[in-house]
């Protein structure tokens, strides 16, 4: 017989904590910030019961620094924050990159900018997220859409983190943080767990930087005999400082290059009612709920419009749109922020279908209501 799913009524901040555990994240550190301090709150408890390690931070630069340090210490590392904090970590995200340091930073968003509005809902770090921190480098960024998605997206970000070695950015707004749903989440026995591949050379073979066919060198944890060099320069392979051109370009191309070797793994995407669709709504984290209402509105009045879920924002997962744009005579976009996403539908698209945004920056959402109000308006 069947066993029945068990549920339990859960936040998503919760989740997202719930999530870092099953995933076998062992340190967190952290500096509590609305709206996302529930995470540290009921990490600092979970944390040291299940063999891990909690420090409360005395700010965000402290913060990340201390996950970057755990994380080349060999644990599984994530902080949380929220746009002021997560403005604070861009420099030593960028060493992250550089080092190729796997960690997860999860940026519940609040309205901006600066102190902005604390308690609001926002969509406002999406371009943040990608280009906060200087330099070309590489990012994976997840945004959940419902309780039960943060859940799988932390794990999944944990395990992306992990098998890339990249830092990962799990970008939720806050209605998602602060709503309380019916879930239901697997045991810990059944979350895949990612670990980081380990060098299996004797240590004084071991190259900290060379990488393997999948683009990724294998990591040693300081402490287990394997000494090398971190540094936030251009490396080499052993991961000293160079300015050989040659070593440079294999150092930063290498970035984006094992992101690109696992793009369709790392771009999760939904299609919804969009085998016929002639309309489609394009949305990521809260606003899914709202365009998912809008959708089932209006196919029950007869409109072919489907629905596009943006699971992962960066890297773009343009083949999400491309698939469709032959069949599509409009896209609509609805964000809480004035159109950071919508920019890229904008290029994407390249003057296929007609674009619309919805906007909103006032610390709402945007109704179910006002979707079908647009698309109804392009359907004259």
């Amino acid at each position: 017989m069947k066993k029945k799913p068990s549920y339990q009524l859960m936040q998503g901040n919760e989740a997202v904590a719930e999530g870092a555990l099953a995933a076998g994240v062992s340190f967190f550190a952290g500096y509590p910030i609305t709206p996302s301090t529930e995470i540290a709150e009921i990490l600092a408890d979970r944390l040291p019961a299940n063999g891990g390690k909690f420090i409360q931070m005395e700010d965000e630069i402290g913060s990340i620094a201390a996950i970057i340090g755990a994380s080349i210490g060999g644990c599984k590392s994530l902080t949380a924050t929220s746009g002021p904090g997560f403005s604070l970590m861009q420099e030593n995200l960028g060493f992250a990159c550089l080092a190729e340091v796997p960690l997860v930073i999860v940026n519940v968003m609040r309205g901006g900018p600066s102190t902005g509005m604390p308690t609001s809902p926002s969509q406002g770090d999406v371009m943040q997220s990608r280009w906060g921190t200087h330099g070309d480098h590489p990012i994976i960024v997840l945004c959940p859409a419902s309780v039960e998605e943060a859940f799988h997206y932390t794990t999944k970000a944990v395990n992306f983190s992990e098998k890339y070695r990249n830092p990962v950015i799990v970008l939720m707004d806050e209605v998602i943080g602060h709503m309380r749903a019916r879930v239901s989440l697997p045991p810990w026995s059944m979350v895949e767990r990612v670990n980081r591949v380990r060098p299996n050379m004797p240590p004084e073979w071991y190259l900290p930087y060379e990488r393997s066919a999948t683009g990724v060198a294998p990591m040693a944890a300081f402490g287990d005999g394997y000494r090398y060099h971190v540094t936030g320069l251009v490396h080499d392979a052993k991961g000293f400082p160079t300015a050989n051109p040659n070593e440079a370009k294999e150092n930063l191309r290498g970035l984006f290059a094992k992101i690109e070797r696992g793009f369709r793994e790392i771009c999760l995407v939904e299609y919804e009612e969009m085998n016929d669709a002639e309309h489609a709504i394009v949305a990521y984290g809260s606003m899914v709920l709202s365009a998912r209402s809008a959708l089932e509105q209006l196919r029950e009045a007869g409109h072919k419009v489907g629905l596009i879920k943006l699971g992962t924002l960066w890297p773009f997962p343009r083949f999400a749109l491309e698939r469709y744009l032959s069949q599509l005579k409009n896209i609509i976009v609805p964000e809480l922020n004035m159109g950071q996403i919508y920019r890229e539908v904008l290029r994407v698209n390249a003057g296929h279908a007609n674009i619309e945004k919805i906007n909103r920056v006032n610390g709402t959402i945007i109704a179910p209501d006002e979707i079908i109000k647009t698309i109804k308006g392009l359907l004259r």
